[in-house]
């Protein structure tokens, strides 16, 4: 096992502070320009489209954890209301607002209903946001870890990176094919380096500057069959975070709960490639992705890679946010 001299020496290999600017907030989303997007773009052949999102519900992944929940989904008005509306609407005098609205109820055949949701805003699919892990008091670019307060994030929070728009040219990795496993890759066993490479050069596809490399495991498909969210699974090992260094990946997306192995590989540290990505690399990660239709088109074809939409929801601050990512093929 590693230490944390051996950390913090890959930490300077793969830093990107300063690379863009002393002011740049995106990271290596700045490896996605105009041209990769045009050449997404051109790799849809046959309008097929996959979305990636996992359902936002009560029987998500998020049960097994007390810090996070599953989302809760409420109806602040549905058609049991409508006679109350109706009704009892003109004697809110106190409420000027309802008693205009309860009047469009009245000899009217209009009625509607509304909901909200109260959930983190990583419960399910999601992107990690470069100010969600820190360390040393830094963020990612030197920023200082006190720039995230009970307000939000002032420095690298999911809306500075709403403008670029999030989609790329994106490459499935598929270690469950190519493992022979039966549904998913079980702890013990971590993804390296070397076979993220065996795994390109099987599917024969190359990976590019700008790419959005999605991992499949299998740990989404396993969830469903059993519903535990706390069982674990493998992920790609710490040295990963150089192979995505020198490759120029974009971002990095995954089926399981964390994109890295449970196991650290570092004495004294967990989730170490977590903060060797976000906080020095500037390089977000995915979680929570359904790989599993695309995966079997893929193999299906052949054809490993599609154009990727993934944008965030713009939240002011935040440190990750819920996304519906696409692949079109």
């Amino acid at each position: 096992m590693a230490g944390l001299t051996d950390f913090r020496r890959v930490a300077r290999e793969v830093s990107n502070w300063g690379r863009w600017g002393d002011a740049d907030e995106l990271g290596t989303l700045n490896f996605i320009t105009a041209e990769k997007i045009t050449e997404a773009a051109s790799l849809v052949k046959h309008g097929k489209v996959f979305p990636l999102g996992v359902d936002f519900g009560s029987s998500g992944p998020q049960g097994a954890f007390q810090f996070r929940h599953n989302p809760i989904h409420v109806m602040t008005v549905d058609g049991g209301d409508t006679s109350t509306l109706a009704q009892h609407g003109p004697q809110w005098d106190r409420n000027p607002g309802a008693q205009e609205l309860s009047k469009y109820f009245q000899d009217n055949p209009f009625r509607f209903n509304d909901d909200m949701i109260i959930m983190p805003l990583q419960a399910a699919t999601q992107w990690d946001a470069l100010s969600h892990v820190y360390y040393d008091d830094q963020l990612y670019n030197g920023f200082p870890a006190g720039s995230v307060t009970s307000f939000g994030a002032f420095h690298c929070g999911i809306d500075k990176v709403d403008g670029k728009g999030i989609t790329s040219r994106g490459v499935l990795l598929d270690l469950v094919r190519h493992r022979g496993a039966d549904t998913f890759l079980e702890l013990g066993n971590p993804i390296t380096p070397g076979e993220l490479d065996d795994v390109a050069r099987s599917q024969q596809v190359t990976i590019g500057r700008g790419d959005i490399v999605l991992i499949r495991t299998g740990w989404w498909a396993r969830f469903l069959e059993t519903g535990d969210g706390s069982e674990l699974g493998a992920g790609l090992d710490w040295r990963c975070a150089s192979w995505l260094h020198d490759h120029d990946i974009a971002a990095v997306a995954a089926d399981n709960l964390m994109v890295e192995d449970p196991v650290s590989g570092v004495k004294g540290t967990f989730l170490p490639m977590h903060m060797l990505c976000l906080r020095d690399m500037g390089l977000m990660l995915g979680e929570y992705w359904d790989l599993t239709a695309l995966a079997a088109d893929c193999a299906a074809d052949g054809i490993y890679e599609f154009q990727l939409v993934a944008p965030p929801l713009r939240v002011v601050g935040a440190v990750g946010s819920p996304v519906n990512p696409i692949a079109i093929k």
